[in-house]
């Protein structure tokens, strides 16, 4: 056998989701750039699950259903006041949600093929609103309840705020969560695909996948990154605070990606809206900041800033809490995570791999009081 740390470089399963070709991501054949630019993330959805992009009839159907399933139950709404608010972080509230959410539906073990669907359309639609209503819960404040008129990223915005957001606050959200959407085979994607392997349900298979992405080193980078631009403060105390890091050989948030060689290509469309938000909301000093971080940084490591370095500014420009970061990356990748959920169940095999053991040789028992 082979060791290879990580899994880095071996190739698990065949899938026709999305792929990262020559540091170029596609969605079943789209290029991310043109994705970014031009489609909702509706669309990107039925791309995902369907594998091709929607007419305007399908679009319409599926904005309905999702908007038909946003709502919760008062009594699900009301558990999250059973939480130690204070304490929890929202990850690990919605991680216990989602959890939760699966004893709500009844056709939760159901596994045929329309039943999945169905899960699939109502677990997309009520991941907005579980992480919008438990940020204002813990605030004392009640739940949003989402508008049907609504686009999924406006819905988002509203729920959060209670106020319409304006259209470049909507564009700019609706192009994060494209661009999250989904990215081949990563840590939180493949532990989802282990899970139901086993032929478990969605909601264990997105409770996983939650589980994973809740670490810094996947899902958690944006959220440290924005600590990081809080904790430097201004412009002026950049170049001492990165070369400190740099000197001192610590991980500087945002940077880098195993799969990437050039560059990141999902960054270059947050950088731009990092500097159109902030400047609209007079926070530019975030986004001066973070242009001259990535210069300090490229110029010393070939390690370019990845999608988590300007999302915390643009995030952080939309009035969203540092620490709802990471559920809002959860939002988006839950489209990817159920489109390999559906695509794991179609072509089924147990995911097994084997380890090499590095313990002792071959002991024999020896009873207690010999010890």
């Amino acid at each position: 056998m082979t060791v290879t740390r990580g899994l880095e470089g071996i190739v698990a399963t065949t899938s026709s989701i999305s792929s990262i070709i020559d540091d170029t991501l596609t969605y079943v054949g789209y290029n991310i750039d043109d994705l970014a630019e031009n489609a909702s993330f509706e669309e990107v959805i039925y791309l995902l699950w369907h594998r091709r992009l929607p007419n305007k009839l399908e679009l319409q159907e599926l904005t309905a259903q999702l908007a038909e399933n946003m709502s919760l139950p008062k009594e699900f709404l009301d558990h999250f006041k059973m939480y130690p608010i204070k304490k929890v972080h929202p990850m690990g509230a919605l991680r216990s949600a989602l959890s939760l959410l699966g004893l709500y539906d009844e056709e939760a073990d159901q596994m045929d093929e329309e039943s999945n669907y169905r899960k699939a359309i109502r677990l997309q639609a009520k991941i907005p609103t579980i992480v919008t209503a438990f940020a204002r819960i813990r605030k004392g404040l009640e739940p949003v309840a989402p508008r049907k008129d609504l686009s999924f990223a406006a819905n988002f915005l509203y729920m959060l705020s209670g106020k319409d957001p304006s259209p470049i606050e909507e564009e700019a959200f609706n192009k994060a969560l494209v661009l999250h959407a989904d990215h081949e085979l990563n840590a939180s994607t493949f532990t989802a695909r282990v899970c139901v392997a086993t032929l478990s349900d969605i909601y264990s298979g997105i409770t996983a996948a939650i589980g994973a992405l809740k670490g810094p080193l996947h899902g958690g980078a944006n959220e440290a990154v924005m600590k990081m631009l809080t904790e430097i403060g201004s412009l002026e105390n950049v170049d001492n605070y990165i070369q400190t890091k740099l000197q001192n050989k610590e991980k500087i948030m945002g940077f880098g990606h195993r799969v990437y060689r050039n560059g990141d290509p999902r960054a270059k469309h947050l950088k731009k809206m990092s500097e159109k938000l902030t400047n609209l909301t007079g926070q530019s000093q975030y986004y001066d900041m973070s242009v001259r971080i990535e210069e300090l940084v490229t110029s010393q490591k070939p390690l370019p800033p990845n999608v988590d370095f300007y999302s915390a500014s643009v995030y952080h420009s939309l009035g969203i809490d540092h620490d709802l970061f990471t559920p809002i990356f959860a939002v988006s990748r839950t489209s990817g995570w159920l489109a390999h959920i559906l695509e794991q169940y179609e072509n089924n095999r147990l995911i097994r791999p084997r380890a090499e053991y590095t313990g002792p040789g071959m002991q024999k028992y020896v009873p207690i009081e010999q010890r």
